[in-house]
């Protein structure tokens, strides 16, 4: 098979696929197994796991193409803890046999993710966290509770963050596994929030049992594991590129110019100040995303997503006080367990209630700015006095 060395040779090896694969004939799931088996999935994964090795700048103009022939996707925004940071993290540390076990039907949507790393006692220091995980043969044993773990009502698998050694310091003692959300043991249940809905979930695990080969990486590596996780985690949360005015500052361009009424001029150079921190982050991310193009995401992803939840909240705010007594009415108060966020097609009040939660989920931003200080400018380190003591031995 030729080698794909531009958009039009891209273009022209998916039209070969379309003509034989023809998207409103073909069964939905059946259309993309065929899809990722021709490499045509994502497209800068290896041969074999739904890509070509080909730069990232690419899928765009794939998705382009399937899009104009009415091509089924697989509903991105339903399986993102998936795409955006299980397959990654499979792709880094998983088996040959790990990688065909699981990329395939992830990416074809046929078995949902969630991610069970936080626990009510470790969300910003992750490294706390006290779910056990104590070895018993070829099966590890597990003890722990989650919390604020999306798609955990419909998820088949989890990937899941224990300590397996107490007596060593907290970053060292962590393997990282994938769990069987169907097994024994596994309870779900729902955290209502102060939208009203119940989007995030705690998961409690009783003597679950995980077989030694859905470990990921080595035992108590599970730190390095889990880094790579979360920089894709936030990568995806913020740095995604977008059309100019799209998201939440659209949404307060579009009600400026349609209600002349709440219009004044202190408002006004609020909103061109947040329009153009928008635009440079919108700019920024498009950079981040040429960066990707060249390999892994680095911490550069923990300013973008700061900059996505610091943005969405500031105009969530102006949106509310430029609609004055009318963006005081909530509607929205009612219990539901919605499969994704969406803040555009909301009302006002929820957009504001739910942006709150964006400088928490991804990584609070008090931990991202400490990312930022260290690692993208070099500043000195924050002072850590339990670096060296083991885990048991810390205050709680």
């Amino acid at each position: 098979m030729p080698t794909l060395t531009t958009p039009h040779d891209l273009e022209n090896r998916i039209h070969e696929f379309l003509a034989a694969h023809d998207p409103l004939a073909m069964e939905e799931r059946e259309f993309l197994r065929n899809r990722f088996d021709a490499g045509l999935a994502w497209l800068h994964y290896p041969p074999g796991l739904g890509g070509q090795s080909l730069p990232r700048d690419l899928q765009p103009v794939a998705e382009k193409v399937f899009a104009d022939a009415g091509a089924p996707d697989n509903d991105p925004r339903r399986i993102g803890i998936g795409l955006g940071m299980a397959a990654p993290t499979i792709l880094a540390f998983g088996t040959d046999e790990q990688k065909k076990r699981w990329l395939r039907p992830l990416w074809c949507g046929e078995e949902v993710w969630c991610q069970l790393f936080s626990e009510p006692g470790a969300g910003s220091d992750l490294a706390a966290l006290a779910t056990r995980a104590v070895r018993d043969g070829d099966e590890w044993i597990v003890n722990g509770q989650k919390v604020w773990t999306s798609m955990a009502h419909e998820a088949r698998w989890a990937i899941l963050v224990t300590r397996t050694d107490p007596d060593v310091p907290k970053h060292q003692g962590l393997t990282y596994f994938v769990l069987d959300m169907t097994a024994p043991g596994v309870e779900v249940r729902p955290l209502r929030q102060i939208t009203g809905e119940a989007e995030f979930n705690e998961v409690f695990l009783t003597d679950v049992r995980i077989p030694d080969d859905q470990r990921l990486g080595a035992v108590g590596d599970g730190w390095r594991v889990a880094q790579t996780t979360l920089m894709n985690e936030r990568v995806a949360i913020g740095g995604g590129t977008a059309p100019r005015e799209s998201g939440m500052i659209g949404v307060l361009a579009e009600t400026w110019r349609n209600r002349p009424e709440i219009r004044e001029p202190a408002l006004h150079d609020r909103l061109m100040t947040l329009w153009v921190a928008a635009e440079a982050a919108r700019l920024t991310a498009m950079r981040l995303s040429a960066q990707l193009a060249a390999g892994q995401p680095g911490p550069e992803g923990s300013a973008a997503k700061y900059a996505f939840a610091t943005l969405n909240q500031q105009l969530s705010g102006l949106e509310l006080e430029l609609l004055g007594e009318e963006g005081l009415r909530y509607d929205d108060w009612t219990m539901r367990r919605p499969d994704t966020v969406d803040f555009v097609g909301r009302s006002p009040g929820y957009r504001y209630l739910r942006a709150k939660g964006n400088s928490i989920e991804g990584g609070t931003s008090e931990i991202l700015l400490n990312i930022i200080a260290e690692r993208v400018l070099g500043l000195p380190g924050e002072i850590r006095t339990d670096k060296d003591v083991a885990w048991k031995d810390l205050a709680r």
